[in-house]
C-alpha cells in the first residue's frame, strides 16, 4: 500500500498486459507513450481503452519521435480527446544515449528535454 504523499513512477513493458492486471483505480494518471507508426497507435489506443475501462486515472499520451506535421496530425487525429505531449526526434537525446548520461544533464534546453519537463508539470500532483 502507498504511504499518503508517496508518488512512485514505473515505467512498465510495451504492451496492454500489465494494464490488464492492475488493479481497478490503481493509478492516479496513466501516461500512454506512442510512436506515430501504425502499429504502435494501434497498441496505444487498446491501451487506453483498457486504463479508461480500468479507471486508471487520468490519461495523457506522450506522442515520442515527432518527426513532422504528418507524424502530430496522425497522433493528433487518434487522441484527439486527450492531453499530448509531443517529444520531437531530437539528436541530443541519441547523443546522450551514446555517452551513457541523462539528457537532462548532457542538454537541458533541447527540445526533447522541454517537451518531457512539460510532461513532469502535466503528471505532478
Amino acid at each position: 500500500m502507498q504511504a499518503e504523499g508517496t508518488d512512485v513512477v514505473a515505467d512498465l513493458e510495451a504492451g496492454i498486459g500489465t494494464l490488464t492486471r492492475l488493479a481497478e483505480a490503481a493509478v492516479d494518471v496513466t501516461v500512454v507513450v506512442v510512436e506515430p507508426t501504425p502499429r504502435s497507435i494501434d497498441v496505444a489506443r487498446r491501451a487506453v481503452t483498457v486504463a479508461r475501462e480500468q479507471s486508471q486515472g487520468r490519461l495523457v499520451v506522450v506522442a515520442n519521435k515527432v518527426a513532422d506535421d504528418d507524424d502530430r496530425e496522425r497522433i493528433r487525429a487518434a487522441f484527439a480527446d486527450l492531453p499530448i505531449i509531443e517529444v520531437p526526434i531530437d539528436a541530443a537525446i541519441d547523443e546522450a544515449d551514446r555517452l551513457g548520461v541523462s539528457p537532462l544533464d548532457h542538454a537541458p534546453g533541447c527540445p526533447a528535454v522541454a517537451a518531457l519537463e512539460q510532461l513532469a508539470s502535466l503528471v505532478a500532483p
